[in-house]
């Protein structure tokens, strides 16, 4: 609601805002002196009455926006906090190998489905870009997996046919682990990968937010890289009992340990998001004032001019009667 109000309020001062002339900008804030001869002298001030009425509706939805994002930012850095616990054992358990050469690649690429939050989504869809330049060669397959409208908007223009799967509308109602769950487990049945890389920002403070990557390999990669001596957790300290064998506690683990990653990292991108339009809106807010201090100082002017210039229309009638 509040976006279409500001988008609204921005076409009915488009005028202001669009690059124009210097000769354009003053004709249309001063009238001509044709115009004046036929009594169009107050139309310059009805002009600059309306862009500034204009400015002062935009004033007020950003700061409306603003305040809306610091209500939902509280609920959700609480939650976002709160999940960095649960993928921190499997890290320490699996291990977070960016580095692990894999011949099936998956980025999962975190994003926002409404915009007006700075550069968030833009900076997950360049690293994602980067990722996939970096991943790919004549033996490598690498395919994303997208979440949220705005990186699909940008990734869908050069890389459509890398798309596996795109979810849209995910904030639509309160996230939740249930939630996330459910879609990391549509994830794992229909794309193959050897690792997923999500690409999400992490939420660092109101003001900042830092672009971060975790890695969760497949069961498969998982024990070669344990059997070949490479990097990977602490997982062949412990014992394994029961009937189960390693195979597949690997299954089950890595299919745990993504849906907690993927988990924290939509919180922490949710809580990015929230932070980086406050401060989106905070700025918009005091251009709009700026904006505003500038059209008033402009009116005064306007308005001072056209006092003046009645005032000494009316002396000199005065004048021409007595003389």
């Amino acid at each position: 609601m509040a976006m279409a109000a500001l988008r609204r309020e921005g076409r009915r001062l488009a005028p202001l805002i669009a690059p124009r002339p210097i000769n354009a900008v003053r004709s249309s804030l001063f009238p001509s002196e044709e115009q004046a001869l036929y009594g169009v002298r107050s139309i310059s001030t009805q002009v600059v009455r309306n862009r500034m009425k204009s400015v002062k509706n935009i004033q007020k939805i950003t700061k409306a926006m603003k305040m809306v994002a610091a209500s939902k930012l509280r609920a959700i850095q609480t939650k976002a906090e709160n999940s960095r616990g649960l993928w921190q054992p499997f890290t320490a358990l699996l291990g977070d190998t960016p580095s692990v050469d894999v011949k099936k690649n998956v980025i999962v690429t975190v994003s926002s489905d409404k915009g007006l939050c700075g550069g968030i989504n833009s900076t997950s869809v360049k690293i994602s870009k980067a990722l996939h330049r970096l991943n790919s060669g004549p033996d490598k397959e690498t395919k994303y997996v997208i979440l949220g409208e705005k990186a699909k908007a940008q990734l869908i223009r050069d890389s459509k046919k890398d798309i596996d799967l795109s979810v849209n509308e995910m904030q639509k109602n309160p996230l939740n682990y249930s939630q996330v769950s459910v879609l990391a487990d549509d994830i794992l049945k229909n794309v193959e990968f050897d690792a997923l890389r999500i690409i999400f920002n992490k939420f660092h403070s109101v003001v900042s937010f830092i672009p971060t990557m975790s890695t969760v390999l497949s069961p498969e990669i998982v024990e070669r890289e344990s059997e070949s001596g490479g990097k990977v957790g602490d997982l062949d300290a412990y014992e394994i009992e029961g009937g189960e064998t390693k195979s597949e506690i690997l299954q089950n683990l890595a299919e745990f340990q993504f849906s907690c990653v993927l988990f924290n990292a939509v919180m922490e991108n949710a809580c990015s998001e929230q932070g980086a339009r406050m401060s989106a809106m905070d700025s918009s807010s005091r251009n709009a004032g700026e904006m505003l201090d500038r059209l008033t100082l402009t009116y005064n002017r306007t308005r001072q001019a056209s006092i003046t210039t009645e005032l000494i229309e009316i002396i000199s009638g005065a004048s021409a009667l007595e003389g």
